[in-house]
């Protein structure tokens, strides 16, 4: 009796584990971009280095997470000199602050393959809590995974207020994930 209690324990364990998946990004395959308004003109950016994990449990993504970060030095507007603005300390801070990290604390199902994530966003040195939906396509070895959101830059201390530059940030993700 006390073998087989062993066994179905053991059993049940193996199987949680096997159900959340832990995988990574890939970074070659994964977007991490921005767009804001500049003087009336949408500048867009990306940003590189994507590091993290991400935990799937199809089964229940309620039991699923992710905690992933991007490099701040990495940003690229496709001008040099813009790029090496936003990384001094008025902006990002990249010297001080060179990670940005999106580490969620809630996942929870929608309709078909959309999903509702609560999660703490890290930029700048301050943590802001934000909520998105976003998409988890099943791929071979993994997920794709898609949002677009907005947030303030201002929340984040990104900058000053400006009459020329918005306030407001669009970021769109597509992360493929992987074993």
């Amino acid at each position: 009796m006390r073998k087989m209690m062993v066994l179905l324990i053991t059993a049940a364990v193996f199987h949680s584990v096997l159900l959340a998946q832990p995988l990574k990004p890939v970074e070659a395959e994964s977007k991490v971009g921005f767009v804001i308004k500049n003087m009336g003109v949408d500048v867009d950016g990306t940003f590189q280095g994507l590091k993290g994990l991400v935990h799937v449990n199809a089964a229940d993504w309620s039991k699923s997470s992710f905690d992933v970060t991007v490099d701040v030095n990495t940003i690229n507007t496709n001008i040099q000199r813009r790029d090496n603005h936003l990384k001094q300390a008025d902006f990002f801070d990249a010297a001080q602050y060179p990670e940005i990290r999106i580490q969620s604390t809630r996942i929870l199902p929608k309709q078909g393959n959309v999903y509702y994530a609560e999660a703490t966003l890290t930029m700048h040195g301050i943590s802001k809590s934000i909520k998105f939906d976003f998409i988890a396509k099943p791929v071979d070895g993994g997920y794709l995974l898609t949002s677009n959101f907005s947030l303030n830059r201002l929340d984040y201390k990104i900058g000053r207020s400006s009459i020329t530059m918005a306030d407001k940030v669009t970021v769109m993700l597509s992360v493929l994930a992987k074993k």
